[in-house]
């Protein structure tokens, strides 16, 4: 089917099926373009609960489904992709959780987002790589449990007086970012910005002129007034960097970075789900009202 005529029926398929389309930042170009929101996951969870349409269609990765069946448990979630998997999700379980507390009893275990729904009803309290710092800074203990991503850990215990304890998971794509792609570029651009993402390593954020989560590259961005920027992040963010920002460069230090998972998500798929409603992501009753207790204190924390 032509391009333009799959994207007409996927349209036409979506207002019969009274459906929203999300897209996360790290999708295909196409994808983005057809969504009615792009976002990060929190973000697009978010906006599922907020519509009144029936149908989300969640183009991302499984654990992002799971946190708009979780926010949104009486509408319909469809992945387009059931194989989309996150692999630093899966280095955390509820087992290692609890193995965590066990390790350091009375200390709050702060969940990274990037995690199972199952993970988070054994959490005490999530994050996102946006709010982090802050969550854990709002709590009173003097220790915490932080899961999964070592990297987003370490960046945190830098900005925290608190004693951190750390799994050690991490998104294999942003850590195989390294210190000489880095080096390459700022030579190859001794004008540009770095700004770069907290599950980037330790030594690449030792490099970063900003750090920041996927939404707020998109603000650093349009308000920096250099014209040119070093992105350390998954490739599918400059789509819409690039469309927001039309005078500006963007490069990518390497062509590595690029996540498999979410890239497996294709017009194709969209519109396969929306003609057999399928696949769809549901979440026990049980585990999630205690992952949704765990968001909901995350939601709950003052912002500065």
């Amino acid at each position: 089917m032509p391009h333009t005529e799959l994207i007409q029926e996927i349209r036409r398929l979506a207002a019969e099926r009274d459906a929203l389309i999300l897209a996360h930042n790290y999708q295909r170009d196409e994808i983005q373009a057809l969504a009615d929101i792009c976002g990060d996951s929190l973000g697009l969870s978010q906006e599922a609960a907020r519509t009144d349409k029936q149908v989300i269609v969640f183009c991302g990765v499984h654990f992002m489904a799971e946190s708009a069946a979780i926010l949104a448990p009486e509408k319909t979630v469809l992945i387009p992709r059931a194989d989309a998997g996150c692999p630093m999700a899966d280095m955390i379980t509820p087992d290692g959780v609890r193995l965590m507390r066990e390790r350091h009893p009375g200390a709050p275990v702060v969940t990274y987002v990037n995690s199972s729904a199952a993970v988070k009803a054994e959490s005490d309290i999530c994050c996102t790589s946006a709010n982090a710092v802050r969550v854990v800074n709002s709590l009173a203990a003097d220790e915490v449990i932080l899961t999964p991503d070592r990297n987003l850990g370490m960046y945190i215990a830098r900005h925290t007086g608190k004693r951190c304890h750390l799994w050690d998971g991490y998104c294999p794509t942003h850590d195989r970012l390294a210190v000489e792609d880095i080096k390459r570029a700022l030579a190859d651009y001794p004008d540009a910005v770095f700004m770069a993402h907290p599950e980037c390593p330790p030594e690449i954020l030792d490099l970063a002129h900003h750090i920041c989560s996927t939404s707020g590259m998109y603000d650093y961005a349009r308000q920096n007034p250099a014209r040119q920027f070093i992105v350390g992040t998954e490739a599918g963010i400059l789509y819409r960097l690039r469309l927001e920002n039309p005078g500006k460069e963007f490069i990518l230090p390497t062509t590595r970075l690029i996540c498999p998972n979410m890239k497996l998500t294709s017009l194709e798929d969209v519109r396969a789900a929306l003609l057999t409603m399928s696949p769809r992501i549901t979440v026990p009753a049980e585990v999630r009202e205690r992952a949704k207790l765990a968001l909901d204190r995350m939601l709950a924390v003052p912002r500065d």
